[in-house]
């Protein structure tokens, strides 16, 4: 197994550069979404970032850790993740003289201690096919938010768990995306037109969805940029229409009380947390108002 060491830049620039591994037996996603989420707290250092992913035997760990001691005698000592699961192969990996961040070893121990029982030490089990329902539900949820982007079909919308509302390129598409393949939501997204902003009623084919309705916005400045990116110079990307655009999109939410997230300055993750911890509170409300109905109807009944 060959992986090409990361090459420090020689271009008189003194400025260093720290290396950083992300080592898995799996995809390299996890350990690279929790190492990442440590290094995005030093924007002033620089990083070059490789992903060794799928080290499945002790000899290819072997391999890695003298790709990483190589490293380790350069001038800049290397930062390495791993979230090797399987006990041989992460044995191995921790051999190496670079420090090492062990995310599976530092918290699996404490989760089987608590839970009195030995986890599976497998490989492969988030990001794989270990949890086969869970992933065919996930592939079910991509092939919905395919199938209903930008409104392309109003068959099957009552299946939808979310719906999301915005005018174009205000988020909708990577948004439906990521919450069908992180969460297995089903999820529509409907672009609000021109004719659909001329009022503040919802647009026919959700009218029906307003509990699953979610509105997207941003500012004027940056919707008009990004349009100016697909149609320079066009009314479609002008200030104004953008403005328009915008202002009656939040009436409809307003009128509606549909819940709105500004994806402005917001990442893809940061939007689907708010839609996932909206979705939350409201089932837990629905559940208290069915709850209390229930303790209403019992009393009448005695």
């Amino acid at each position: 197994m060959t992986h090409r060491l990361p090459a420090l830049p020689d271009d008189g620039d003194d400025e260093t550069v720290v290396p950083v591994f992300f080592l898995s037996d799996s995809t390299g996603i996890s350990a690279e979404t929790m190492g990442n989420a440590l290094l995005i707290q030093f924007p002033d250092v620089r990083f070059e970032r490789t992903v060794i992913p799928f080290i499945s035997s002790v000899e290819e760990a072997r391999e890695v850790v003298a790709q990483l001691d190589e490293v380790m005698a350069g001038p800049v000592a290397p930062l390495v993740f791993t979230t090797a699961a399987v006990d041989e192969v992460r044995a191995e990996l921790m051999r190496t003289k670079a420090p090492i961040i062990d995310f599976f070893g530092l918290h699996m121990d404490r989760v089987e201690a608590q839970l009195g029982a030995r986890g599976l030490r497998e490989a492969r089990r988030l990001h794989g096919l270990g949890d086969v329902r869970r992933y065919n539900d996930r592939m079910a949820a991509i092939e919905f938010a395919i199938e209903h982007d930008d409104g392309l079909s109003p068959r099957g919308l009552d299946r939808a768990d979310v719906v999301l509302l915005a005018p174009s390129r205000c988020g909708k598409t990577p948004t439906a995306m990521y919450l069908a393949l992180q969460h297995g939501l089903f999820v529509a997204n409907y672009p609000l037109v021109d004719e659909d902003l001329e009022t503040t009623d919802l647009p026919r084919p959700v009218r029906g969805l307003a509990d699953r309705c979610f509105g997207l916005t941003t500012t004027v400045a940056r919707l008009s940029r990004v349009r100016q990116e697909r149609r320079p110079d066009s009314r479609y990307a002008s200030e104004e229409q953008c403005r328009f655009e915008l202002r009656r999109a939040t009436a409809m939410y307003d009128r509606h009380d549909l819940p709105t997230v500004d994806t402005s300055a917001a990442s893809v993750e940061e939007i689907a947390a708010v839609v996932i911890q909206t979705l939350a509170r409201q089932r837990r409300s629905l559940a208290r108002r069915q709850a209390g109905h229930d303790l209403r109807r019992g009393r009448m009944d005695r």
